[in-house]
Order: structure tokens, then sequence, then C-alpha cells
């Protein structure tokens, strides 16, 4: 598998935007389409044309944007579902349809042999219409694997250009997922995507290992937004691609900070600061081992470069630090203490990072320092 076989689906704008509480307006649809096309994301899953006429004005007016990205409208595999999306100017559509026994009997009171003929004459119509299509596999993660192969030969047989694994209720680990994707890549070459949820926090090692197991696309949401615990963040899954195998998505690292405050913001759920990749404080230092090593060479303790997503190392200064990081932060204010004195400074910042909760300001170090014996 090559680099450029890994393809970003990213569905803030519909999985992301079905987490509780969360409604984007069109203004902040179109801000979020447009920043996310910007970045280099070349699939966006733009909305649900079945949610009725507002629902499929939002996404005719993303596709009037003129974006590069390939945009997908999610539908229910539905003739009336089918025909909102053909009303929404889209070119691709994922068809979904549960696949597991359980959602099958319970959820539809159907059986494994109508889903299939279903997808032969829905995914049919489909491209009788002209779109491309992918078939969204619900519930893949608790279905039999030796029944989604035969899902995969209908969706081929029906003209289906994408299956894709929904591990819907995140109940998958990586050595499992790796393996189901094994068994599907092996028996069929049509494109497979995974889309992982983050309900016991695997969605984004889930994803990587479904790549290793011959995924070609992986499903994606902003800061992870997503039903429930969300899904694979969009962020980890391109750096961690990249970093830990190789794999170039065609996103750009350097806009993931700038698309992340975007979403942010549009769905009221602030990013924590010690998020990976796009929190505030993950390149921040405070122990003092740590930054005595990484003073002395960044390699000591930098598994990943900020600069490759716009950022940089911060030392602060609390309870944790160390001489080294004293030293250091009195040079950057043209400050020379003596060792003494920078002990003494040093007790003295501890002692405000455990009474105010807060790092030392430039003014407190000049202070600290005019207060310290000389010798």
């Amino acid at each position: 598998m090559t680099a450029a076989a890994i393809i970003v689906n990213d569905t803030t704008l519909r999985d992301g935007e079905q987490t509780a509480g969360v409604a984007f307006s069109l203004a902040e649809k179109l801000a979020i389409a447009s920043a996310l096309d910007q970045a280099g994301v070349p699939e966006i899953e733009v909305g649900i044309p079945a949610m009725g006429e507002e629902e499929c004005a939002s996404i005719r007016a993303v596709g009037e944007l003129g974006l590069n990205a390939r945009l997908i409208a999610w539908c229910r595999m539905r003739e009336d579902d089918l025909a909102a999306a053909l009303a929404c100017n889209v070119t691709m559509v994922n068809l979904s349809i549960p696949v597991s026994d359980q959602q099958l009997a319970k959820k539809l009171d159907r059986d494994r042999a109508w889903a299939l003929g279903h997808i032969r004459d829905v995914v049919g119509r489909a491209r009788d219409a002209g779109l491309e299509v992918a078939v969204g596999g619900e519930d893949s993660s608790r279905a039999d694997p030796a029944f989604l192969v035969d899902v995969l030969g209908a969706c081929a047989e029906a003209g289906a250009r994408r299956f894709r694994f929904a591990d819907t209720l995140g109940v998958l680990d990586p050595f499992a997922t790796y393996e189901r994707f094994r068994t599907l890549r092996a028996a069929s070459a049509i494109e497979l995507e995974i889309h992982a949820h983050d309900d016991l926090g695997l969605a984004t090692a889930n994803s990587l290992a479904a790549v290793k197991g011959g995924a070609t696309h992986v499903s994606t949401t902003v800061n992870g937004l997503g039903e429930r615990a969300g899904n694979a963040p969009l962020e980890e899954v391109v750096v961690a691609l990249g970093h830990l195998y190789g794999f170039e998505t065609g996103v750009a690292k350097m806009a993931l900070a700038k698309v992340s405050r975007l979403v942010a913001e549009a769905s009221g759920r602030p990013v924590p600061v010690n998020k990976s990749i796009v929190g505030d404080a993950i390149f921040t230092h405070e122990s003092g081992i740590h930054v005595s090593g990484l003073l002395r060479d960044r390699r000591n303790y930098e598994a990943l470069d900020p600069g490759e997503l716009g950022r940089a190392h911060k030392v602060v200064l609390g309870k944790h630090s160390g001489l080294s990081s004293v030293l250091h932060a009195c040079s950057q204010l043209g400050l020379n203490p003596t060792v003494p004195q920078a002990r003494a400074v040093l007790a003295r910042i501890r002692a405000l990072a455990t009474q105010t909760k807060r790092p030392p300001s430039p003014d407190d170090l000049r202070r600290f320092l005019a207060e310290a014996p000389v010798n």
C-alpha cells in the first residue's frame, strides 16, 4: 500500500454534528467545510438529506463553494433518502444499512438474505442515477465476519466503490480490527473505510490498525466530535499515520490547530489543554528533569517535533521545576542569578505555585531575584 492510498473522509458536518447538544449554523457549516478543504481534506461527509429542506439547502450551499473536496451525503439505504440526496446535487452517497444480526433482527425485523438483496437493489438504483456509492455497514464490528464477506460481494456486484466498516458502538480493539480488515482485504479489492467510535478510547488506534490491515479510507471528525464518546479525531489520525508509518494523507498538519479552534468554537466544545496534537499545553514543560534534558538536546524528550504543527516548546515554572528551568527563565529576561540566588528563587516559585495554582510572571521572577540573598 502506498501513502497516497490513505484517504481521509471527514464527517464533522454529519456525525460530528450528531454530538448531543451540537448544532452548526449555515455560516458555521460553510466555514468548517472551507477550512477542511483548505487544509487538504479530500472528502467531506456534508450532511443528511433526509433531515429535510433546511439540511438539503445547507448541503447545496456547501456544494456551491466550489471546493476541491468530494462531498458525500449520508443516507439510510432507503429510496426516499436516495431521492432526497439526488435533490442536493452531490456526486456520492453513503448508503447505510445494519449488517449485524442484532440490528437486522431487532432494529429492522429483517434477516441477512434481505440485507444482501436490499444492497443490490438500492445501490443499483443509486448507480443508475449517476451517483458514486459507499455502503455503510452499521454495526460491522458485531457482524459475523463471514457475512461481511458476502456483503462486500453484494456491494461490488451492485457497483459500489466502497464499504464502510462502522464500529458503531466502539467495541473493537486494534488487534481485532487488524484481523477483520485483513480478512476483508483478502476477500475483495473494493475500497475499505474504517469508521471508528471512541467509547473505549480506541478510535484512533483502531483506525491505524484498520489501515495496517488494508483500509484505504479513514473516517474522522475534528476534535473527535460524534455520538457518545465521539469518533476518531482528524488531527490524531493524520499525524499518527504520517509520524508512525510514513503515510501521507495530503492534509496539512500546520492547518490542524486552526481547524480545531474553529470547530471547538462552533460546537461549543472546548479542546482540553492536554488534548493530543491540538491542545494548547501539549508542548509545555515544567518538570525539572524533563526541562533539563530538553535544554541539553530536544530529542531527549521530543517524540513529535512541534514545528511540524507550527508549534514550539514552552517552558513554564512551577512546583516541579528545577534549577536549570530557573536559570533558563532568568536568562530569557536578561537576568543572571548566581546558583544560590536561583535556588532561593526556586523555593519562592514552588511556594507561589502551591498557593496560587499559577506560574510566576516575569515581574514575580524579578522580585524574587531582587529579594534573594546575594550569597
